[in-house]
């Protein structure tokens, strides 16, 4: 009888014990989300943490997707130099604040807007944040395009980089024409980029369903 009853208490500390391991196991294997900021390194202010957060199918695009974020900064803060050569050359104070204006308040909201929401819904697999996405996708591809052409809608379109305003103001000065052209060129393939990466994560959306 005492044999039996140290074999039963044998089984159930075994079983106890396996019990534990399985739960250390489970709490070392878990990832704690934590949303430090790490990014840019030399100056961290936002978390951003590709490979360790996103699923190894979805990291793809989620880089090209941080890409064009990377991009339209590239963009507005060119537009900047652009609009301050501008300035230089006589183009008017008015133009360089609103290029200002657009940087500063456009590269924070394409992160918080757009850039933010899809790399928390590739990351959650979130329909809402997918959607949320894709509203504000289309609204910074329509931007870019705007930017690209620059109606002369608000300072005859001097303050953004586009082909009408290169144009306008090659007449006067050829040298801030060539910064003109080139914010145009990168809206330009800012634009193409932006719409390519959203055929992807289309098409990964369909594909995932």
């Amino acid at each position: 009888m005492k044999a039996q009853e140290l074999a039963a208490l044998e089984a159930d500390l075994n079983r106890r014990e396996t019990d534990i391991r399985r739960r250390e196991e489970a709490v070392s294997g878990a990832v704690v989300r934590t949303d430090k900021r790490n990014w840019p390194p030399c100056f961290p202010i936002i978390h951003h943490d590709i490979a360790k957060e996103i699923p190894i199918h979805a990291q793809k695009l989620q880089y090209l997707a941080f890409l064009t974020w990377l991009g339209i900064v590239l963009c507005l803060v060119f537009n900047v130099v652009a609009i301050t050569v501008c300035w230089i050359k006589g183009g008017g104070v008015k133009i360089f604040f609103l290029a200002i204006i657009y940087a500063f308040i456009g590269c924070p909201l394409s992160y918080v807007l757009w850039y933010k929401p899809l790399y928390n819904a590739m990351r959650t697999d979130s329909a809402l944040r997918f959607g949320w996405f894709f509203m504000f996708y289309l609204l910074h591809i329509a931007f870019c395009i705007f930017a690209a052409i620059a109606p002369p809608v608000i300072f005859r379109g001097k303050s953004l980089t586009g082909i009408l305003a290169a144009i306008d103001v090659f007449s006067d000065s050829a040298f801030v024409g060539i910064f003109y052209l080139v914010g145009f060129g990168l809206f330009c393939l800012e634009s193409l980029l932006s719409f390519w990466v959203l055929q992807k994560i289309y098409s990964f959306i369909r594909g995932n369903k």
